[in-house]
């Protein structure tokens, strides 16, 4: 049948994992750690307690807590007292609402002093929790055990990558720029399981060349849940470039390579199968364009091709 001509572009690029699911995890306080319990390439989950650091901050934020709390507890008391002689005509309007300004005042502060506990992730002892924001796998680990981390550290801790979906990165040379756009088709194939496909389609294109490869880069985003695509890892990928040319196509499959010339077997019925030339101009993985040989709607021959061929050639 017709089709519009499809080229396959073949690029190189490497697996990358989803910048949208890739967190660097900075301490919050500096300290002694205390325990560190995941190792890099560790799965975890959101809320899971990476590590712990003893921290003077923390005792601080700590102190502030137990002293916001008892804050409320006296302003409390005092309300009731205000309250009580208000009722007993022992104090005036004023006295009230004095009394009742310094319990608002009491409780924001002590919602201010857990809100700041809970960002800190605050247990007793004065340690402070490092946690996953989100499910993923340890890519990078910076800290150990006994480590001593000063308060204004500027390096993460901790690198966290969900891989249920990532990115095949791909350098696009600048003579094929122009046949590169949003949407279009791609096969990705890695070194590490050369004979599966990974579908996708280009989402992004960076319109910046690297002066240092002369190249511009692309990107496909592929579904990940098997895990088998590993970021870093190296990748090829096919990019299917339609044109608006239209030619007939046949499957791959069903073309026969002889004698510096290209054949299929036409089908009519059994006992009605001819070999017959054609003059192909594109072949791809999956399909081939020809120029003449055939006839839309002709059948082709694509099991046992070779056998057939041979038997009526002889």
């Amino acid at each position: 049948k017709k089709e519009n001509v499809t080229e396959e572009l073949n690029f190189f690029g490497k697996i990358s994992a989803d910048q949208n699911n890739y967190i660097d995890i900075f301490p919050l306080v500096g300290g002694n750690v205390v325990s560190v319990n995941v190792s890099l390439g560790d799965y975890v989950h959101k809320g899971q307690v990476l590590a712990t650091i003893r921290s003077t901050e923390v005792a601080g934020i700590q102190k502030d807590l137990s002293d916001a709390r008892t804050d409320v507890l006296l302003a409390e008391k005092n309300y009731r007292v205000a309250e009580d002689m208000y009722n007993g005509k022992l104090s005036t309007d004023k006295d009230m609402m004095e009394a009742k300004g310094q319990l608002t005042k009491a409780k924001e502060q002590l919602r201010r002093s857990e809100a700041v506990s809970q960002i800190y992730n605050v247990r007793t002892g004065n340690i402070y929790s490092v946690v996953s924001p989100i499910d993923g796998y340890i890519v990078q680990k910076n800290i150990n055990k006994d480590m001593q981390l000063r308060s204004d550290r500027s390096d993460n801790i901790f690198d966290v990558a969900n891989t249920k979906d990532v990115w095949a990165i791909l350098n696009v040379n600048e003579t094929d720029i122009d046949k590169i756009s949003m949407g279009m088709p791609a096969i990705v194939s890695t070194l590490s399981y050369p004979d599966k496909k990974f579908q996708g389609s280009i989402d992004k294109i960076f319109k910046i060349i690297d002066p240092q490869t002369n190249s511009m880069q692309a990107r496909v985003v592929l579904d990940n849940k098997d895990g088998l695509l590993i970021p870093d890892s190296k990748a090829t990928i096919k990019v299917l470039h339609r044109s608006n040319t239209e030619a007939l196509a046949v499957p791959s499959d069903a073309v026969i390579f002889d004698q510096n010339k290209y054949f299929v077997l036409i089908y009519k019925s059994q006992n009605d199968i001819k070999i017959r030339e054609i003059l192909p101009i594109k072949q791809n993985e999956g399909t081939t364009y020809m120029a003449t040989g055939l006839q839309e709607g002709e059948k082709v021959v694509v099991n046992n091709k070779l056998l057939i061929y041979r038997a009526l050639n002889n």
